[in-house]
């Protein structure tokens, strides 16, 4: 096996704790990506094993199912383009970056996704940017115009209406209210 998908890789602190364990299995690996790693060499079953129970001691899956990979790769490039990002156009041409990342036009993407998640891309999307808002609002460093901005939102008064409908409070009862929580993106 030349390359595993992973299912709950999110962040860039999951690459570095991909990494870790690959190393402390003395695994050798040419790349890690959200939700990939290629190995320098085929690894054989004892390494597999070893491999998947670390991992899964640290929440994370082996994808074996061709479907399942690809939904994985569709929701690790709206967490990509949502929370790790240069731009906030990428965020409002998601259709064209899926397709390009992914290889696969976006319909038959959506179609997939739809089937196998219940919901929609757009919606997942959604979701993506609320928890990122979230995030935002938190930490108090932008206004809510600039966050609807940096979200690619066409105005603070569509974010706004958007945002209290997902978390049931306005974007600024949510910042007054500091015990409301955040989940978790793999979560979502």
């Amino acid at each position: 096996m030349k390359q595993i998908s992973i299912k709950n890789m999110v962040c860039p602190r999951c690459i570095t704790a991909v990494k870790d364990v690959l190393e402390k299995l003395n695994i050798q690996y040419l790349k890690i990506e959200l939700g990939t790693v290629l190995f320098k060499n085929t690894i054989n079953e004892l390494e597999h094993n070893d491999l998947k129970m670390a991992l899964k001691e640290m929440g994370f899956e082996f994808l074996n199912d061709k479907k399942a990979q690809l939904i994985e790769q569709i929701k690790n490039e709206i967490i990509k383009v949502v929370h790790h990002r240069e731009s906030s156009e990428q965020i409002g041409n998601i259709t064209n970056h899926l397709s390009n990342a992914i290889g696969r036009s976006y319909s038959s993407l959506s179609k997939l996704f739809s089937e196998i998640e219940g919901t929609t891309i757009e919606k997942y999307l959604i979701l993506q940017k609320i928890e990122k808002a979230k995030e935002l609002l938190f930490y108090e460093e932008l206004s809510i115009s600039e966050i609807a901005y940096q979200l690619n939102y066409s105005s603070s008064q569509h974010f706004s209406k958007q945002f209290k409908s997902i978390t049931g409070l306005t974007p600024s009862e949510f910042s007054d209210n500091k015990k409301t929580g955040r989940n978790p993106i793999n979560e979502i």
